[in-house]
């Protein structure tokens, strides 16, 4: 009887250890397999610098007029942010900017509806984007642009562009926007029809 039993605990001792392994390999078989993530190529902080500007805004001057809407979005697998500019007075404009670890700067291509090319570049420092850059055919003294955002405590991004057309000697302001977000649309809960 004893022998009995002790082969009888063994078989059901070993039935259970094969029970466990083959319950142990079935969940690792349909359990899915994690992928290997590898960082994009724009991954980094210096890739995210210009962040503060995504969004869809409304664009004041500093009287308080309606300049235009500006949608910023990032694209090309968040590489490159997009812009998509709507004049209050008719010109539309995109640009497209990117950092280059090349030489380490943001660039920035920008053409509009009236056929305005404008190419710049620059860094990020002190929480202000700066860009800079020549626009074509200006002769022996191009006029210079350069263009700072920089967000604002309020969530506000401030947009100063200023002129020079002595290579920067003396600038001249030529516009200053303060990028609001617009207010987002209510989702019709709670509204009575």
């Amino acid at each position: 009887m004893f022998d009995f039993v002790s082969r009888t605990h063994a078989v059901l001792i070993v039935c259970a250890l094969a029970v466990l392994g083959f319950a142990a390999t079935a969940a690792a078989q349909s359990a899915p397999a994690q992928p290997i993530v590898k960082p994009g190529p724009c991954e980094g902080p210096e890739f995210r610098q210009f962040d503060f500007w995504i969004g869809d805004w409304n664009v004041f001057t500093e009287d308080g007029a309606l300049a235009g809407t500006n949608t910023i979005e990032r694209i090309l697998d968040g590489c490159v942010i997009t812009e998509n500019w709507s004049g209050s007075k008719g010109t539309d404009g995109r640009s497209f900017n990117v950092y280059s670890t090349a030489d380490h700067k943001w660039h920035q291509t920008w053409v509009d509806s009236q056929g305005t090319l404008l190419e710049l570049a620059g860094t990020f420092e002190d929480g202000r984007m700066v860009l800079e850059g020549d626009s074509p055919g200006g002769g022996d003294n191009p006029l210079r642009n350069r263009i700072t955002w920089q967000k604002l405590p309020d969530g506000r991004v401030r947009q100063h562009w200023q002129v020079s057309a002595d290579r920067g000697e003396k600038w001249a302001d030529a516009f200053i926007g303060f990028y609001t977000p617009k207010a987002k649309p209510a989702t019709g809960k709670g509204l009575k029809r």
